[in-house]
């Protein structure tokens, strides 16, 4: 709970310090029958001649003689909000004169001496201004011993009349005194003097004559704007303000304090008379009336809120002449009063949430209401009337946003503080309280805000609301902020606290909006402030980074599985790398994880998650088939060409620049291949299984990861379901199967089988180098495929090996070299061996299907009948190829050299000049001595 300062029983209390409170009632209750100058049933009536600033604001006969009656409902307490009470009870006051001495508490006795007092001064003084006259000295004048009850009661009366004079016109004169003021020492000299000793007053007493020239002399002093032949002995600051706050008590009902009279209409018409004497105005009367009404409020324990309501009307009245502070008579003394109702009201605003609630919310008003009033009567002196109204409105929102900021503040702190905070911890929290306890506290604080004090302050602050959220958004981002800094990974209760930030900034956006919606900028203003909290680009950017995380761990792993991968059948029943089934496994539990994370933007970044792990497969796959080769890889370097000469010999066989045969061999065999020695046949099997399980495993990762999304309208909606695919990996996996299988085919054919084909095959005699041994070792290897590969590739490798078979075939038969050498006759053979090599991978139908090997074998098929036409009809058909292509004349000496095309077909010319230089005749040999001049072959 607030502590707050004690409030002194009255503002102006230094003013009068030797006047005792019934000395102070006697005193203004003296004034009051002065002002109102009654000397019996009729009152005596004057008019008054003064200035604005000494007011005559009043009703020209205000009489102490005036009948109570029971009149409609006072006109002040409607104005001022005060409550009506029932103070018509049984009364014996019968006159506003009797009801003002009840109630100012002075006895019939007192009052009696002092009409008397009152009637010897008019009898003496007729026509006399009351203003014009010191009171006490008329009244000391008038009245002796016998008129008192004893001797003592007269000498105390005489006491307290000299110490008000003292008051008046030394201690808090009008005019300021010179020290050196002769009258002033005397005057002093004479009061020290009475109050020791009691004065011998007589109507010539020499002591009376002193004591009045002295006392006229300082009271007649005048200055600019006053009005001649006034007397200033009770209008002096803050002695009037006291007089005059000792009169307005007496609109409290003396046997219940928190009341106002009734009558207090009345009252304060007779109070008002004292204006003259007591140089009060308007504005004055407000203020301390607001002070009577406000002190009494504090007093009798602030249960009675229609007092601090009246207090700041009057205030706010006044605060409408603020401009008269400038005065400096009296802005001395208000400011006083003044600053003890503006520390009073700001010690309450400044903590209002720990001020005010549902209970006593309705004297909220009032207490900013004064506030503001009081500090715009202390903002002083404006000039322009512009200037003043903009001036006041920049108090009042200056003022009340620096009550919501500082409160605001406050109550931030104590929910910061545990000891302070509702809150009570579960086993969950490791922060108490966490910050994502505190949004939602926040949120539930700014609501509240909204709903109860907000359309009270929005009296004097346009965007009341909208500078509450400002300021706890600013507090929790400073908390938010700090926090942020330290996070280092994603965690559930750090997601946790990032969407409860998200939601209570949307909240405070949202109360802002709404509260500016009548605003000149509709709110920009304040919008502006508040430094976006960005929780949900913190989320993403910690979910990459988790991503991330997960990613290297992935790679990692990639990089790890496949140094230390075998790649051999035996690791399992499917024959496929183990290292592919963790991997696909780390990327089920990355995908499993990101789904367990408590995001609300799972369908945004998943894509970017599967697009990493997408990545890092395609890695895996990529280094798994790395280094097998291509066909290329494992296709023989051809050998030059040459022709035949049976029977003949001859020397310089190939051309200058060209490698020999066996130098070409013997390159081929060691290694112008860069395979990786891991690629052997069972190796390449298991690398295409690998493969083929990883394409099956994407299929499950795609369906699961479709279900795990659920029911996220983003993701239907945006068309999501086709952005969750693998689609680098799938690519990746179905290239590295065609990869793999073609060069591990090329690689059985021209490496693993080299010594029985290209080495083997129809080198020499054709009829003793025929395809069986060739078949033989292939037959093994095929089984060795069938054995290991799956069965969803098996026909995809074995056609690839059939391909490769086929392309050996007719590489040994079209650039078999030197070695080789064939007549018109051996085509039976050579056909009767291509039967034998389609045979194989039909396998009686239990193969390759018929229609697939037919269509691989179309250019085995278009090439092998070159082999059965005779040697000219071959030279026709080449020279006919040749001028087509080239435009040449047959006059010519030599045909251009036909560029090797790599398509062997009966209709390229290097394919039909290639059988004629196998060709083993001497027809084909003189044909191409003549147009190409082509080296002889070496004799078998």
């Amino acid at each position: 709970m607030h502590h707050f300062h004690d409030l002194p029983p009255s503002a102006f209390a230094h003013a009068a310090p030797n006047l005792s409170e019934p000395e102070l009632r006697e005193t203004a209750y003296e004034i009051l029958v002065g002002a109102c100058r009654s000397s019996g049933p009729k009152p005596l009536t004057f008019v008054l001649h003064s200035d604005s600033n000494r007011g005559d604001k009043r009703n020209s006969s205000p009489s102490l003689y005036r009948s109570l009656t029971v009149t409609a409902s006072s006109e002040v307490k409607k104005k001022l909000g005060l409550k009506t009470t029932s103070s018509w009870r049984n009364r014996r006051a019968a006159t506003t004169g009797e009801l003002m001495r009840v109630q100012m508490r002075v006895t019939e006795v007192t009052d009696t001496r002092v009409r008397r007092a009152f009637l010897r001064v008019a009898a003496g003084q007729l026509g006399r201004r009351i203003e014009s006259m010191v009171l006490p000295l008329e009244l000391m004048q008038q009245l002796k011993c016998p008129d008192f009850p004893s001797e003592q009661e007269y000498e105390a009366w005489l006491r307290r009349n000299l110490k008000v004079l003292e008051a008046g016109l030394l201690l808090h004169p009008r005019l300021p005194l010179d020290k050196a003021d002769i009258n002033a020492l005397n005057l002093q000299e004479i009061i020290h003097g009475g109050l020791e000793k009691p004065m011998d007053i007589g109507k010539d007493n020499e002591s009376m004559h002193a004591l009045r020239k002295v006392v006229m002399s300082l009271a007649c002093r005048s200055f600019e704007g006053s009005v001649p032949d006034t007397c200033h002995w009770a209008d002096g600051f803050p002695l009037n303000l006291r007089i005059y706050q000792t009169l307005l008590e007496a609109c409290f009902d003396n046997h219940e304090e928190t009341n106002v009279i009734e009558e207090v209409d009345e009252v304060l018409e007779l109070i008002k008379t004292t204006w003259v004497i007591l140089g009060m105005n308007e504005m004055l009367h407000n203020v301390c009336f607001s002070w009577t009404l406000f002190q009494r409020y504090v007093a009798t324990g602030q249960v009675e809120n229609d007092l601090l309501l009246a207090s700041s009307n009057l205030l706010a009245e006044a605060a409408k002449d603020a401009k008269a502070m400038k005065d400096p008579f009296y802005s001395e003394s208000l400011s006083y009063a003044l600053n003890l109702m503006l520390t009073w009201a700001e010690e309450r605003l400044l903590a209002y949430h720990d001020t005010f609630h549902d209970d006593n919310i309705e004297s909220m008003q009032s207490v900013v209401c004064l506030a503001v009033s009081s500090a715009k009567i202390l903002a002083g002196d404006i000039s322009l009337e512009c200037s003043r109204v903009r001036k006041e409105a920049d108090i009042s929102c200056t003022r009340v946003e620096n009550y919501i900021t500082s409160s605001l503040h406050a109550v931030f702190i104590q929910k910061l503080d545990p000891r302070n905070s509702k809150h009570v911890p579960g086993q969950q929290d490791k922060v108490f309280p966490s910050l994502s306890v505190l949004a939602r506290d926040i949120s539930e604080l700014a609501f509240d805000e909204k709903a109860m004090f907000s359309p009270i302050l929005k009296r004097w602050h346009p965007l009341a609301a909208g500078v509450a959220v400002a300021t706890l958004h600013v507090c929790y981002g400073h908390e938010l902020k700090q926090y942020v800094k330290s996070v280092t990974e994603l965690t559930p209760d750090t997601v946790e606290t990032l969407i409860a930030a998200d939601k209570l900034e949307k909240d405070l956006v949202h109360i802002a909006v709404e509260d500016s919606i009548d605003s000149d900028d509709g709110g920009k203003s304040i919008i502006r402030e508040m430094c976006p909290y960005e929780a949900e680009a913190v989320i993403i950017n910690l979910v990459k980074s988790w991503i991330k995380n997960r990613v290297d761990r992935l790679e990692e792993c990639v990089d790890r599985n496949l140094q230390e991968e075998v790649w051999i059948p035996r690791a399992n029943k499917e024959c496929f790398a183990p290292s592919a089934l963790e991997i696909l496994g780390i990327i089920d539990d990355s995908l499993e994880a990101f789904f367990l994370l408590p995001i609300p933007m799972h369908a945004v970044l998943l894509p970017e998650l599967m697009f990493a792990l997408d990545k890092s497969l395609q890695q895996y796959i990529l280094k798994a088939k790395a280094g097998c080769g291509n066909r290329n890889t494992f296709i023989p370097i051809m050998p030059a060409l040459t022709r035949c000469s049976a029977g003949s010999k001859f020397h310089g066989v190939f051309r200058k620049k060209e490698k020999s045969q066996v130098t070409q061999r013997m390159i081929f065999h060691l290694g112008t291949t860069n395979v990786d020695n891991s690629f052997g046949l069972p190796q390449f099997c298991v690398r295409i299984n690998t493969m083929q399980r990883i394409g099956m495993g994407l299929k499950v990762l795609e369906k699961r990861t479709i279900a795990r999304l659920g029911n996220y309208k983003s993701a239907k909606e945006d068309g999501m379901e086709k952005r969750l695919k693998f689609k680098l990996s799938k690519a990746a996996f179905v290239e590295g199967i065609r990869q793999l299988s073609e060069a591990m085919a090329y690689k059985v054919i021209f490496q693993d089988l080299g010594h029985v084909l290209w080495d083997g095959l129809y080198v020499g005699e054709v009829s003793s180098t025929r395809i069986e041994p060739f078949l033989e070792e292939l037959n093994q290897c095929l089984k060795i495929i069938l054995s290991t590969v799956h069965d969803r590739v098996i026909t995809h490798v074995i056609t690839d090996v059939m391909k490769a078979s086929f392309d050996g075939l007719l590489l040994v038969l079209l650039a078999g070299g030197p070695a080789r050498a064939f007549s018109l006759q051996d085509h039976v053979i050579i056909d009767e061996d291509f039967k034998l090599l389609t045979d194989l991978f039909w396998s009686n139908g239990k193969g390759l299907p018929a229609d697939l090997i037919e269509k691989h074998s179309t250019s085995v098929k278009e090439v092998l009948p070159l082999f059965r036409k005779d040697t000219e009809d071959l030279t026709k058909i080449f020279t006919q190829l040749i001028m087509e292509m080239y435009n040449n004349s047959s006059n010519k000496s030599h045909f251009p050299l036909p560029t090797t095309s790599g398509q062997w077909s009966p209709r390229e010319p290097n394919t039909l000049l290639r059988v004629l230089c196998h060709r083993n005749d001497e027809t084909a040999a003189k044909f191409l001595k003549k147009n190409y001049n082509l080296p002889k072959k070496s004799k078998r």
